[in-house]
C-alpha cells in the first residue's frame, strides 16, 4: 500500500477560511454532483498516493489555516477545449494549526510529516485569530 501524500495550494482571493467556505457554497465552485472542486491545469502524477487519504491544504496570506480531504480527481473539459483536473473535495473544511508558507504558483505536494496538525473543532462563540496574528504565532513556533 502506498503512503498518503497531500497537496498544498494558495487560496487566492480569500482573506480567511470563511471566504473559502462562502465561495464553495456558490454553484460556480461545485461540480455536477454538488461537491466543491478546484479545477487546475495539471493532473497530479501521484494520484494513487493522494487518493489514499490525502487532503488539499489551503494557504491564506502566507499561512496554512485549513484543509479538505480529496475525494477524487476528475477530468474536466474547459470551454477552450483543454482537458484539466478537477480536484473534488469533501465539503467539510478542517482548520489546521497555522504554518507559514512562502508564495508559490499552482499546487505542490506536501508530505504527511510536514503537514500542520488539525485544530480541535471550535466551540460556539470562540473567536478566530486574524491571519496576521496566526502567522506571527506560527513564526514564533507558538502554533
Amino acid at each position: 500500500m502506498s503512503k498518503c501524500i497531500h497537496l498544498i495550494k494558495l487560496c487566492v482571493g480569500a482573506e480567511q477560511v470563511e471566504d473559502l467556505i462562502a465561495w464553495q457554497h456558490s454553484p460556480r465552485a461545485k461540480g455536477t454532483d454538488g461537491l466543491p472542486r478546484h479545477v487546475t491545469r495539471m493532473r497530479p502524477k501521484r494520484a494513487t498516493e493522494i487518493l489514499s487519504g490525502g487532503s488539499l491544504y489551503w494557504v491564506f496570506k502566507g499561512v496554512v489555516l485549513a484543509r479538505q480531504r480529496i475525494l477524487r480527481l476528475d477530468e474536466v473539459m474547459g470551454a477552450d477545449g483543454i482537458l484539466r483536473c478537477g480536484i473534488v473535495l469533501d465539503p467539510d473544511v478542517i482548520r489546521t494549526a497555522g504554518a507559514t508558507k512562502r508564495p508559490f504558483q499552482g499546487w505542490r505536494y506536501l508530505k504527511s510529516e510536514d503537514a500542520p496538525p488539525d485544530l480541535p473543532k471550535a466551540r460556539v462563540g470562540d473567536d478566530e485569530l486574524p491571519p496576521g496574528l496566526d502567522a506571527a504565532l506560527a513564526d514564533l513556533g507558538l502554533q
